[in-house]
């Protein structure tokens, strides 16, 4: 699976989709879900919360490791992915559909983010 063309990333593998009426959708790369291995647990930021772009806002455990999810933007998070919360393995087999992470009311605009094919570079360097 290549990368979503219309998405944006994170130097840390999070993906980032255009705001839709303020609000964006958060996730990890397929790239970053292959690196974790099986994901069995994802702990997410509270809807209502702020999060910081480029600051650690939950984390996904998987068989291998722990690892910390980053948050690509700052604002609001509206909504967490309860499929993903019940059923972790989402994050490895639908990164860029169901496994989706949580949704955020952006503010400002995103700095730092990668387009597909930067992305693509940054993974392959």
């Amino acid at each position: 699976m290549s990368n979503p063309q219309q998405l944006r990333y994170s130097k840390e593998h999070e993906w980032l989709s255009a705001a839709d009426n303020g609000v964006s959708t958060v996730g990890i790369t397929e790239f970053a879900a292959n690196a974790l291995g099986d994901v069995v647990y994802a702990q997410l930021p509270e809807v209502g919360s702020t999060v910081e772009a480029g600051e650690t806002c939950g984390e996904l455990e998987s068989t291998k490791s722990v690892s910390d999810l980053y948050s690509p933007v700052t604002g609001e998070v509206t909504a967490i992915n309860e499929n993903v919360v019940d059923d972790p393995s989402l994050v490895n087999s639908e990164p860029f559909e169901g496994g989706w992470l949580f949704k955020v009311r952006v503010a400002g605009e995103p700095a730092d983010l990668l387009s597909a094919a930067e992305y693509d570079a940054h993974i392959a360097g």
